[in-house]
């Protein structure tokens, strides 16, 4: 289905404070919604989202019913993107990410990753997560660093995707992972990657909403999770996570643009969480929490 673009440049504190107003119903909405600066140094920063062509006139009235009838003086412009195979464009375009040990790549680039300490084999396909993007990419980053100090026990990805975080984890260190996510067709492309990666045994794949999920209560507590989703179902998940995090838990966070920082520290320092790094890779906010 043909998509289109919508969006409005404005400064650095003007685009932050707008998409704070707008990111609020969008994530309800599942309208995905990107925030980058337009060229390094420039100081313009563009807000974008992406909805179907036919709800563009609808979502550019709600843009404005949000931010006022003028938009804070900005234009919202628009980009006709056109019917495109998504997945087969990307995989044209993909190539291999690096992150610490991690060299995520498509099968085109098999060879290439045959030299590699941890090579991850994901294409782009019907779930989210080739390692490609920079919450994905971020994770990665986040995760050298907790590998560096220690080896966990027992592992949990929510909101697995591709199941990318998942499979990386259990080629590194060789430890079991539960992998949810609320889409059943992520199972299916989790538990299918896994094979190719040789981890099934170590990766356990489930269609799961929430920790109130029986999956939860058939596995111990968990000394490292990802959680690479949005902000608000981030902020619902501070608590219920708490009681399925084991005593110094690393807790890896992504999903975020980097306006959102201080509410979801917030959130997880309610719950007994201290941050202990953060970092930007590609526009994109990834946490690293740690229960005490």
């Amino acid at each position: 289905m043909s998509q289109t673009r919508l969006y409005l440049n404005a400064r650095k504190p003007e685009a932050h404070h707008l998409a704070s107003i707008l990111d609020v119903t969008f994530e309800e909405e599942g309208v995905t919604s990107v925030l980058f600066e337009t060229a390094e140094d420039s100081g313009v920063w563009c807000y974008s989202i992406y909805v179907d062509a036919e709800e563009a006139n609808e979502r550019e009235i709600q843009i404005k019913d949000l931010l006022g009838s003028d938009a804070f003086g900005l234009e919202i412009e628009r980009e006709e993107i056109g019917d495109v195979d998504w997945i087969s464009q990307t995989l044209k375009e993909l190539t291999p990410v690096e992150a610490g040990r991690f060299f995520v790549h498509g099968s085109h680039d098999s060879e290439l990753a045959a030299k590699k300490r941890v090579p991850v084999q994901v294409d782009a396909g019907q779930a989210f997560g080739t390692g490609h993007h920079g919450t994905t990419a971020g994770c990665l980053d986040m995760l050298e660093l907790v590998l560096r100090r220690r080896k966990p026990n027992f592992a949990m990805d929510i909101g697995t995707g591709s199941g990318v975080l998942a499979i990386a984890l259990a080629k590194a260190a060789r430890v079991p992972v539960l992998a949810t996510d609320i889409d059943p067709i992520s199972e299916v492309v989790a538990r299918e990657n896994c094979h190719i990666n040789g981890v099934g045994n170590f990766v356990t794949c489930r269609t799961a909403t929430g920790f109130q999920h029986p999956v939860f209560r058939e596995f111990s507590q968990a000394d490292l999770l990802f959680a690479n989703i949005l902000a608000r179902p981030l902020e619902g998940l501070a608590h219920p996570m708490q009681a399925h995090l084991a005593p110094g838990a690393d807790v890896i966070l992504s999903g975020l643009l980097p306006h959102q920082r201080a509410r979801i520290v917030s959130a997880y320092s309610q719950q007994g969480l201290r941050l202990q790094k953060w970092h930007i890779r590609d526009g994109w906010l990834t946490l690293l929490m740690r229960k005490p």
